[in-house]
């Protein structure tokens, strides 16, 4: 079965793919180019993702997408799995978003490009006046119900166990007062990980966990942020992976 599945991603999947991605983001360009960018930045990406797994006989499941309501904005904050948590993420979530992601994907041929001009908050920490300026184009794109996910480990994990959380995210929900909404990835490691460069079928499971709100002064304490997002993460984890 499994060289029947090897033989389908090379001849019939990874061309249909291949293919899909250049329209997709030649299609968001287009989009930024009209003035659309905000919708054919997230549209374009959503229904591409789900491509992605439909072909790659990767099954999805959401639980917990009452929590989110339509139109807020939030800072959602997920453990990195594998490659396929960025599919997971941008086809079934189903909130408008932008990903905050390292300016280093730019360099990415058309992908990258289409990532910039359709309003992703590329990071840049090389200077002080750099963070502002991601800072600034954060702000922008909050406004109107956008939101931002982010991974906050920084890179995939590399036996499935979450790796420590660094404050980035975190900072920028406390400066703008957003709810922080805590999402589990599982199944993803299975599917691929990060040593491995081909994938395979299997089940990823999203759990959307409640938002955690700002205070009443609109402010959060950033350690106690930090500590009950990445608890609500790592609870809903099996127990090998917590």
């Amino acid at each position: 079965m499994l060289i029947l599945y090897r033989i389908y991603q090379i001849l019939i999947m990874a061309p249909v793919l291949l293919a899909a991605t250049i329209l997709t983001a030649t299609l968001s360009i287009i989009s930024a180019v009209l003035g659309v960018g905000r919708w054919g930045g997230y549209f374009f990406p959503h229904w591409w993702a789900r491509l992605f797994c439909v072909m790659t006989l990767v099954r999805v499941k959401v639980r917990g997408r009452e929590n989110v309501r339509p139109g807020t904005s939030y800072m959602f904050v997920a453990n990195h799995q594998g490659a396929y948590d960025i599919f997971a993420i941008y086809g079934y979530l189903d909130h408008q978003f932008r990903w905050m992601m390292k300016k280093a994907l730019e360099k990415i041929p058309l992908v990258g490009y289409s990532c910039k001009v359709t309003g992703h908050i590329m990071v840049d920490n090389s200077s002080p006046s750099a963070t502002r300026r991601t800072m600034e184009r954060a702000e922008q794109q909050l406004r109107g119900g956008m939101s931002l996910v982010v991974f906050p480990e920084g890179a995939r994990t590399w036996d499935g166990h979450m790796r420590p959380f660094k404050r980035g995210a975190y900072m920028l929900a406390m400066e703008f007062g957003l709810p922080v909404v805590p999402i589990s990835i599982d199944g993803a490691f299975d599917v691929m990980p990060r040593f491995r460069k081909i994938p395979r079928w299997g089940t990823i499971t999203l759990t959307i966990h409640k938002p955690i709100e700002p205070a009443h002064d609109g402010r959060h304490d950033l350690g106690e942020l930090m500590t009950e997002s990445a608890r609500a993460i790592r609870e809903s984890l099996p127990e090998r992976f917590r």
